[in-house]
């Protein structure tokens, strides 16, 4: 039989422990959903909605989607006060800002 996850990590030293959370910790914040940019800027659904001029379920559908097209990211982003910058990063290189891409013209 296998060992569950809460057996594993009964077995490591809070020290190890403490690592794992931290670096967990680390990684959460390197990502972030629209969900939390709303929340952030203490939006809810249904006043994010009448800024978009949507309905607050399509708000909320969005806020599920793994995937939305950039002028949607864009048009979603500028309703909350901010601006979206895509960039590229290479290995070895430094990370490239995309101009014009998702941009109205």
């Amino acid at each position: 039989m296998g060992v569950s996850l809460d057996e594993k990590l009964a077995g490591l030293s809070p020290d190890r422990l403490a690592r794992i959370k931290d670096r967990a910790e680390a990684l959460e914040a390197d990502y972030v959903t629209l969900r939390a940019l709303r929340e952030a800027r203490s939006l809810t659904q249904t006043q994010l909605a009448e800024r978009l001029g949507k309905k607050q379920a399509t708000i909320a559908e969005m806020e599920k989607r793994s995937d939305l097209l950039i002028s949607t990211l864009r048009e979603t982003i500028e309703a909350m006060g901010g601006r979206l910058e895509l960039s590229v990063a290479f290995p070895g290189g430094k990370p490239l800002i995309l101009k014009g891409l998702g941009d109205e013209t």
